[in-house]
């Protein structure tokens, strides 16, 4: 049995922001106060701060108090949560067309219909696959919870 590997949303909608990015590879270096972070940067300090907030809550970055400081550390093993599921995606072999309709007419919400015609004396029989029920025909995508950006909109 495979292990099922969610979608790493949090953490895609975090990385979604250059701003963010460039955070995380200057926190590759090692551990940062705010200040710092915002001098590499010609957005105001609160916006870095917001950007962090965004990061800390995908579970990117650590807050660590030091004397009267508080530090940024990267996390980099979160990241190992999208990159599984990439892998995963990239590896499953996609199917062919021939696959997805075999699929489709074993469904139980579909029917397999035969339909005559008639044609210069010649007799033509096709099949045509109607769906009895539309909305149980496709399967429904699970809802997301919608992310925090903290006022970020993309």
């Amino acid at each position: 049995m495979s292990r099922k590997i969610k979608p790493p949303i949090e953490i895609y909608s975090a990385l979604a922001d250059a701003s963010r990015c460039r955070i995380i590879e200057i926190l590759l270096a090692g551990p940062l106060p705010v200040h710092a972070l915002a001098d590499a940067f010609a957005i105001s300090r609160p916006a870095i701060s917001r950007h962090l907030r965004v990061l800390k809550s995908a579970g990117l970055v650590a807050e660590v108090k030091k004397g009267r400081e508080n530090l940024y550390a990267l996390k980099p093993r979160r990241l190992g949560r999208s990159t599984d599921w990439i892998d995963k995606v990239a590896g499953s072999p996609a199917p062919t067309e021939q696959a997805l309709v075999e699929a489709a007419l074993s469904s139980s919400a579909l029917a397999v219909e035969s339909i005559e015609t008639t044609s210069d004396d010649r007799r033509v029989t096709t099949a045509a696959a109607i769906a009895v029920d539309a909305e149980k025909a496709v399967p429904r995508a699970r809802k997301i919870a919608p992310v925090n950006q903290m006022g970020f909109d993309f």
